[in-house]
């Protein structure tokens, strides 16, 4: 199928009163193929109205039930095109991330999500390379080429040593995919848990690893950070570990993968 701007929409889940809100839009009207833009949010406000409004953008308020999950499903929902991207707040694009997923998409047979290669903003700083960023790739490698993609063997062994894919580079292909991509009761693995579940579907996970094409801001008031503070990630790590590992071994990743999460503090270079 040939996709176009017209078959994609960006669903920006605004949260509160952050000060990158405007540079995330600015990043996606400056797409080199347009798409539709929305905002969706659960914290109605002043200043998310005025920059929708001074943007021309679609407002979603959700007045239902609230949480990372639930808002993540609410703009999933709230966006009415075959495609989907759900853009975070304190993130960036590259000009050219819609054109590249909507031609790599188009080449796919059955595509269920594309994701990109991706790198960090930290204390105002592009961060391209970091030990962190390293892994993820290196673990991606498998699905660089094509003929990998459709294999379910491929990405779930990917998966069951992390979660390399970063949620806001992932665009959604609806069609292919279930009514529920997101469920409750995760804070820090309610991605890796929808890529577990989309995994053991048929159809094609594509990687669009030519160039870097979105950032993901790493700061003390995102939600990973805050996340980080907790006990919380060491928990969820090991449910996830055991949907593909017995119990030992589990906790074993578990104490392995833990020390990554050094690389979200912004301390770290």
């Amino acid at each position: 199928m040939k996709y176009t701007g017209k078959n994609h929409t960006f669903a920006i889940c605004a949260y509160k009163e952050s000060p990158f809100l405007e540079e995330c839009i600015l990043s996606l009207l400056d797409q080199t193929v347009p798409s539709t833009i929305i905002i969706v949010t659960a914290t109605d406000n002043a200043y998310i109205r005025n920059l929708a409004d001074k943007y021309h953008l679609e407002l979603h308020i959700n007045h239902g039930e609230t949480g990372i999950t639930q808002d993540w499903m609410f703009a999933y929902r709230s966006a009415k095109t075959e495609l989907m991207t759900i853009a975070h707040q304190d993130d960036t694009y590259d000009r050219f991330y819609t054109e590249t997923v909507l031609q790599k998409l188009s080449e796919a047979k059955k595509p269920l999500i594309a994701f990109t290669d991706y790198g960090e903003l930290r204390n105002g700083k592009t961060v391209t390379r970091n030990p962190l960023l390293n892994v993820k790739r290196t673990m991606l490698l498998p699905l660089r080429p094509k003929l990998f993609q459709n294999s379910k063997f491929v990405r779930r062994r990917i998966l069951s040593f992390g979660c390399p894919i970063c949620c806001p580079s992932v665009t959604f292909v609806k069609e292919n995919l279930p009514e529920q991509i997101f469920f409750p009761g995760f804070r820090s693995d309610e991605d890796w848990q929808a890529w577990e579940l989309l995994s053991r579907r048929k159809g094609a996970f594509v990687y669009c690893c030519n160039r870097i094409l979105m950032y993901h801001r790493i700061h003390d008031g995102s939600e990973t950070s805050a996340i980080l503070g907790d006990s919380a990630r060491s928990s969820e790590d090991f449910q996830m570990f055991c949907r593909f590992w017995p119990k030992p071994i589990a906790r074993l990743l578990t104490r392995a993968y833990s020390s990554s999460e050094k690389s979200n503090e912004l301390e770290n270079k």
